[in-house]
């Protein structure tokens, strides 16, 4: 009996044992959930598509230097993004799950860069019990490195001028200079980030780098190019309301809104209605593209922050365009020239019309993703389903990032050159960036 006993009890001792030197597994689903996290809480905040964007990129690039740590198939961003000179070494015997360590520097640097700090630590809590449990040796030496990375991240985009952009004058708006933005109903917005294409770029060389050609001059003649874009705005919502509200056009619209800025009057009282931003809708794609492709954790980590690097110089692009162009959109010409009472189908943004932010920001996109899963990566769209619209059938990236663009059209918020120069500008900056930044080996 007694020998019995011994045997049980060593056993149950070789069981544990075992338990806890299991390897932690961390999933791309995993990480897919952290990124999902963050995009809620973008939402909850109501984060600009310029600031979103930062806030995907820098906790990318994080995990990212963790996983290209001692790989045969990734290369560190090291020296390739402005900036960034060095990120604490990696001992390949120091037993550091890279998995792991990617996740804690995804969240650690998430943290820092969002107001809902809580709703960060609370994803992070779950997930650090979980992996105690599983082997609390392997959690803890994978946390050090990964919060060593999240602090170098940290210093590097506390270098990035956003705070000092925080305190800079707000944009003037003069209304005795036709052709000059101006605040559009129903909330009229002061200009968001005058200053964003003075952030420093990550793979540009500078923000005009991809500076598109000029906007059409400004001119209330019938028989103006810039009139008659207006009048092409006008008639196409004239022509979608006799469609109804089933019109192909009016889908495209509704579905790449994207607009964390809609508000809406109900009675004495106005509200925000939250929305994800031109960048969340294309992380989304990215986790599709993931999930449909069966990537793995390390390509899935790669995935998202080639296109979250993107996305970053797109919106700085873009942004130095629209303050420097400073272009009035189409509710306002068209109130005070053709048709006082009429709206946009879509809610129009508060800054400048030139270019079309999600034309530049879809277009490059679309060529970091299809530098990853190929051309004609067909896929289902079901990054709205939360948000009540159906999902959309795209035969590639840049059969999508096309139909971004023209809905801005569909959705009257945009001129046909803005969008047309926007998927240019766009193109060329994610090639420039497919082509410079050397991510695999």
């Amino acid at each position: 009996m007694k020998f019995k006993y011994i045997t049980l009890t060593a056993i149950i001792f070789l069981f544990v044992s075992c338990k806890k030197e299991s390897t932690i597994i961390v999933s791309p689903d995993d990480y897919g959930a952290s990124i999902d996290n963050v995009t809620q809480i973008l939402i909850h905040d109501i984060f600009s598509p310029p600031v979103a964007s930062r806030i995907y990129a820098y906790p990318n690039i994080a995990a990212f230097e963790v996983i290209a740590q001692n790989s045969n198939k990734y290369s560190s961003l090291q020296k390739q993004l402005n900036g960034l000179d060095s990120i604490p070494v990696l001992d390949p015997k120091s037993g550091v799950n890279k998995n792991v360590a990617a996740l804690v520097a995804h969240m650690e640097v998430s943290k820092a860069l969002v107001f809902s700090e809580e709703l960060v630590e609370k994803f992070r809590d779950s997930l650090y019990q979980k992996w105690g449990n599983e082997n609390q040796k392997e959690f803890e030496v994978s946390k050090e490195y990964g919060l060593k990375v999240a602090e170098r991240i940290k210093k590097w985009m506390g270098k990035d001028n956003y705070k000092e952009t925080r305190t800079m004058p707000k944009f003037s708006v003069y209304t005795n200079q036709p052709g000059r933005w101006q605040p559009t109903p129903p909330a009229y917005m002061d200009a968001i980030e005058p200053h964003w294409g003075e952030i420093r770029t990550m793979a540009l060389d500078s923000a005009s780098q991809f500076k598109p050609i000029p906007a059409l001059t400004f001119s209330v003649n019938k028989n103006s190019p810039f009139f008659k874009q207006v009048q092409e705005v006008y008639d196409i919502s004239q022509q979608m309301i006799k469609k109804g509200d089933s019109s192909e056009e009016m889908k495209m619209a509704q579905f790449w809104d994207c607009n964390p800025y809609v508000t809406v009057n109900q009675g004495h009282m106005m509200f925000a209605k939250k929305k994800i931003t031109p960048g969340g809708h294309w992380m989304g794609i990215v986790k599709i593209a993931c999930k449909k492709s069966n990537s793995d954790f390390e390509k899935t980590v790669y995935a998202y922050t080639k296109t979250s690097v993107g996305l970053f110089d797109a919106f700085i692009s873009c942004w130095e365009e629209k303050y420097r162009s400073n272009v009035v959109r189409p509710e306002t010409v068209i109130n005070q020239n053709i048709d006082e009472n009429w709206k946009p189908l879509l809610q129009t943004p508060p800054f400048p019309e030139y270019c079309s932010g999600h034309s530049v920001a879809s277009a490059c996109s679309a060529a970091i993703l299809t530098s990853i899963f190929g051309d004609n990566f067909a896929y289902l769209d079901d990054t709205e389903l939360p948000y009540g619209l159906p999902i959309r059938n795209f035969k590639s990236f840049n059969d999508a990032a096309k139909e971004a663009a023209m809905s801005r059209l569909y959705g009257g918020i945009h001129y046909k050159a803005a969008i047309l120069n926007g998927i240019t500008q766009g193109s060329n900056l994610g090639t420039f960036i497919v082509t410079k930044i050397k991510m695999t080996k």
